[in-house]
């Protein structure tokens, strides 16, 4: 005989011939000759060598775990103490019952959304990834819900959750916001035969969704080549000389045509613009050289314009001073004391007459 104590948070199995024969939980006990005792801490996960259907044929084992049944379309939500501490997948699973309140949640897969149910603060933890899918809709954005290839709803701005169950699920969205757009490099013969490079941007923006994703495999796709023919088709009609005076023109005849070309698409075009027009190295040469010649004949015509206004000057100058001698005189002045100012001193030499001249040349006549 031996005795044995099993504490408060314990559960012995007396064993006899590799059998249970009863269960003990707290108290003082005798066994007898060729038993034997396993504890368990009920504070431990539930690992018993023995089989489960037998413990629970024994007195008294049942009330002391909590066992939870999940099936293969099922998921449990685990709570201990009021927190969520984890998911049950499917199968059976045992807990010991006494020391923490545990709780569980079990929840059918099989529906296409996460019921409300199910705390989202949850959903949002990595725990999920590999039960649910999590799609965050924005204000700004469209979406529109497939289930098994074939369109269900739109959905609005907001958070959804779906089970990743039997059903494949798929979340298209698309930017409702006004977008920019740009064709770069578009090489492109002119009516006159010039190869020019054109890039070409513009904004445009979503208005029916389901037009945009149901009735076209890429909306953006066709866009950029709709707006690339529409380019082409009226530049390629343009002279060379044409385009670069009439080119904010053409850009609002293309945006026209092309307003009414991308409806089926489900999109408003806003504005359009060629940024820039790119000439090949031997067309650029030679408009350089043009360039050149145009600004020297401009210089020309001006230079000609100043001299002609200068001797026009100069005209009207002499007539003045052959109809004023007061006039002739102040400018003989004017030009002596030009020519005295750069003279530092005078040597005179010669006859007294001389003198006399210089007097002439300040005294009236």
């Amino acid at each position: 005989m031996k005795k044995v104590l099993i504490n408060r948070n314990e559960v012995g199995l007396i064993i006899k011939n590799n059998a249970v024969k009863r269960v003990v939980t707290e108290g003082k006990y005798w066994l007898g000759f060729g038993e034997s005792l396993e504890r368990y801490d009920m504070a431990d996960p539930f690992k018993v060598a023995h089989h489960l259907d037998v413990l629970l044929t024994m007195p008294g084992f049942e009330e002391l775990v909590e066992i939870v049944e999940v099936l293969d379309n099922e998921i449990a939500l685990m709570f201990k103490n009021k927190n969520f501490v984890g998911l049950l997948n499917a199968g059976r699973h045992v807990f010991w019952k006494g020391l923490d309140d545990l709780e569980f949640q079990i929840e059918n897969m099989e529906t296409l959304e996460v019921p409300a149910s199910i705390n989202k603060v949850y959903l949002r933890k990595d725990l999920f990834k590999a039960y649910v899918s999590r799609y965050q809709i924005e204000e700004f954005q469209g979406a529109l819900l497939f289930v098994n290839g074939k369109f269900e709803r739109e959905l609005m701005a907001g958070e959804y959750f779906f089970w990743k169950n039997s059903d494949v699920v798929q979340v298209s969205i698309v930017d409702k916001r006004a977008l920019y757009m740009e064709i770069p490099g578009q090489e492109i013969l002119t009516k006159d035969k010039v190869q020019i490079r054109l890039n070409i941007g513009f904004q445009y923006q979503v208005k029916d969704i389901k037009m945009a994703l149901l009735e076209n495999q890429s909306f953006e796709s066709h866009l950029y080549v709709l707006m690339q023919m529409i380019v082409r088709t009226y530049v390629s009609d343009q002279t060379f000389d044409g385009l670069l005076e009439n080119k904010d023109a053409i850009a609002k005849v293309i945006l026209e045509e092309a307003k009414r070309s991308v409806q089926r698409l489900g999109i408003e075009l806003i504005s359009m613009g060629i940024k820039d027009i790119i000439l090949p190295g031997e067309i650029k040469d030679i408009m350089n050289q043009v360039l050149v010649a145009e600004k020297k004949a401009q210089a020309n015509i001006i230079t000609r314009r100043e001299e002609t206004a200068s001797t026009r000057s100069l005209l009207n100058t002499a007539k003045l001073l052959e109809e004023n001698a007061m006039l002739f005189r102040l400018k003989e002045m004017e030009y002596v004391e030009k020519i005295a100012d750069k003279i530092n001193t005078i040597s005179v030499s010669g006859n007294g007459q001389i003198v006399d001249q210089l007097k002439q040349l300040f005294l009236n006549k």
